[in-house]
């Protein structure tokens, strides 16, 4: 059964296509050309004989300098058997479409990034009639975005680093900026975003801090009530996901602290705190930083 932390890491790319060529260039060094035209393709690769092969997804990208298929596959966990149908899924789109095809591995996992990037060869000893390099993206070279200003200069890259990392101890502190930044996006483009996070995470207590997070985002986004009202709603929800975190991260909260967090009304104080949550070993570390 395909998980959702699968599909999120392959789906971002038919979202955003262009947010994730240029994310390609910045970490795969690889000098992808300007898109002119981006659309998804079937991705079904099954022919006449009942023998089903189907790629995760499959993206058109016609440019000045030629036209090619963006093969875009997630990885969960090492699979021999992917070395007979990448090969077979590029042969047989170049023959389809007349296309360069481009196999992009993606994975949330060091080992199998590793095992992925191994060129497969076919033929002599020496001479090879065949070779596929997978590109793979992975932990090693996607990095990890925990700064707000860093977050928001590519949306798009912290979502697929958020997805990435989502295995790692390093999760929680990118959704806090992530969060933040989300709200200053177009609001059909971020609930998209914020859903693709929600799948990619496979860590349990991520995906709760993530939820929990998103529960202002979702009600502005969604809401169709004043801004006065948004706005106070949105400062009692970040009060409780500030000592929700601090609570799942078992962390003891003072009542002094508690009622510090409840009485304050400045946004964007509460957002400072929810992302120091993560981060911090005492719950008064909190304010460390407020210069009172």
């Amino acid at each position: 059964m395909v998980s959702s932390s699968h599909e999120a890491l392959h789906q971002i790319c038919q979202k955003d296509t262009e947010g994730m060529i240029r994310s390609f260039r910045r970490l795969l060094h690889v000098p992808f050309p300007e898109p002119r035209a981006i659309a998804v393709v079937n991705t079904d690769l099954t022919e006449i004989e009942p023998v089903e092969r189907r790629v995760d997804s499959l993206v058109r990208m016609d440019t000045d300098e030629g036209d090619f298929l963006l093969v875009l596959e997630s990885q969960g966990k090492k699979d021999e058997r992917k070395r007979g149908s990448w090969p077979y899924y590029l042969s047989y789109l170049y023959e389809k479409y007349r296309c360069e095809p481009v196999l992009i591995v993606m994975t949330q996992s060091r080992s199998t990034a590793r095992w992925a990037a191994q060129p497969i060869r076919f033929g002599l000893p020496g001479w090879s009639s065949l070779v596929v390099r997978p590109l793979v993206l992975g932990p090693d070279n996607v990095p990890v975005i925990a700064d707000e200003t860093e977050a928001a200069r590519d949306v798009t890259l912290a979502v697929f680093s958020a997805i990435t990392h989502g295995k790692g101890a390093n999760a929680a502190a990118i959704l806090g900026p992530l969060a933040t930044v989300l709200e200053t996006v177009d609001p059909d483009s971020a609930v998209v975003l914020a859903e693709l996070v929600e799948s990619g995470l496979v860590d349990a207590q991520a995906k709760k801090i993530w939820k929990e997070l998103m529960m202002p985002v979702n009600y502005f986004f969604k809401n169709p009530v004043a801004q006065k009202v948004r706005e106070e709603t949105r400062v009692e929800d970040w009060s409780e996901v500030i000592l929700n975190i601090l609570k799942w991260r078992d962390i003891e909260v003072p009542d002094s602290v508690r009622l510090r967090v409840r009485a304050c009304s400045d946004l964007d104080q509460l957002k400072a705190w929810s992302e120091r949550a993560i981060h911090v070993t005492e719950a008064t570390e909190l304010f460390d930083d407020d210069g009172v």
